[in-house]
């Protein structure tokens, strides 16, 4: 069985209501997919975590045309392929976005032609559901006094809707950080609560805003520094404790080996659409597991990564363990996304704050053909 064809999507909607988080605003959803068919019709499908339309030419104009006759179920082979082909210009960024996305459709391939699931292929599930939590409560154009309380009034919302567990967005200001944390604690005084700040601060400003997540009992802080600054977490740590998590920017495992030698980082968080693709967030969730330290996706997109991230924590254990684990906690984007919501023809069903884990074959989630035609803005094919 070997490769035959590489189609790629740029996916693109319009959003009813633009909103921001420290870094940056959205106005519409972007996303790249991946198809990749077999010489026997056997075909599997990928999403890329990027700019859509410069990952779109790394697959069509430099990836795929290299991989095209390599046999299709030899995700290592061809994953190692990818790497030495773009070893001298690519160790990071948008190409291993692009490898990432094809790595995926791959492994979707690959379950679809044994017949198993992916969290079987990735070595069996230790649970039937996932449990989630809800990421939203980002920036929209409004006073701080009005948007303290659209927050509070949306993290509410998520909880009568079953999650027992979200992510507030944090980075506007620390003024305005730490009225929102303590507010929204006090909204939900028994709901999990995580902070992500989507790397706005610098130290002081972390540590400030830091020991109000320790008052206020957070179960993590998400990206508080800048990624290029990993020696910082380390101060942070110290001074905080509140456990720290980052990842989403970070790619392979030698990326995430620099960052466990010099951070102080309780959580690792590779997005499988980004990182280098299921095959390599397994490697750095053995090499987690080889520190204690514990390992969930940062998921974004579309049905697909969400799929991906559900089959990595079925098959994910907690770190050491304990007579009753620790839950590993699905990100379950809540914001406007149609390229999520209306793709899909099948879908990983949350319900109550927990995803139930696919069994058909590969990633267990199918794409519309019509709905691909309504929001395809450029497709591309290679043989």
């Amino acid at each position: 069985m070997k490769i035959e064809c590489i189609k790629t999507h740029h996916l693109r909607c319009e959003l009813d209501q633009p909103f921001g988080f420290s870094q940056w605003s959205y106005a519409q959803r972007n996303v790249l997919v991946i198809e990749i068919i077999t010489d026997t019709g056997v075909s599997g499908w990928g999403e890329c975590y990027g700019p859509a339309d410069v990952t779109q030419a790394a697959v069509e104009k430099f990836f795929a045309p290299r991989i095209i006759g390599m046999p299709a179920l030899s995700t290592d082979v061809i994953w190692q392929h990818m790497w030495r082909s773009a070893l001298d210009f690519a160790r990071g960024g948008i190409m291993m976005g692009a490898m990432s996305g094809i790595d995926m459709a791959l492994w979707d391939l690959k379950g679809h032609a044994l017949g198993l699931s992916v969290s079987d292929l990735m070595g069996g599930k230790h649970r039937d559901k996932v449990p989630c939590y809800a990421t939203g409560m980002y920036y929209t154009d409004l006073p701080e006094d009005e948007l303290l309380t659209s927050l509070v009034d949306e993290g509410v919302s998520y909880a009568n809707e079953g999650f027992k567990a979200m992510k507030i967005k944090v980075g506007k200001n620390p003024d305005f950080d730490i009225k929102f944390i303590r507010a929204i604690r006090k909204a939900l005084p028994n709901i999990e609560l995580m902070a992500d700040s989507n790397h706005a601060f610098d130290l002081p400003e972390a540590i400030r805003v830091g020991r109000v997540l320790d008052e206020c009992n957070f179960g993590w802080f998400e990206e508080p520094l800048s990624p290029e600054h990993p020696h910082l977490f380390r101060q942070l740590h110290a001074k905080i404790d509140t456990p720290l998590s980052t990842g989403e920017c970070e790619q392979t495992r030698w990326g995430f080996k620099t960052l466990i030698e010099q951070g102080h980082v309780s959580l690792l968080q590779p997005d499988l659409a980004y990182c280098g693709g299921p095959s390599e967030a397994l490697k750095i969730r053995a090499m987690a597991s080889a520190h204690g330290i514990n390992c969930i996706p940062h998921v974004w997109g579309t049905q697909l990564n969400l799929a991906a991230g559900t089959h990595f924590l079925a098959s994910a254990y907690h770190e050491p363990g304990r007579a009753e684990p620790k839950k590993l906690l699905l990100e379950y984007d809540r914001t406007e996304n149609p390229l999520r919501d209306e793709l899909y023809e099948v879908v990983v069903e949350v319900k109550n704050g927990e995803a139930t884990v696919p069994t058909a074959p590969g990633l267990g989630v199918k794409i519309d053909r019509n709905a691909l035609k309504q929001f395809d803005i450029n497709e591309t094919e290679t043989k």
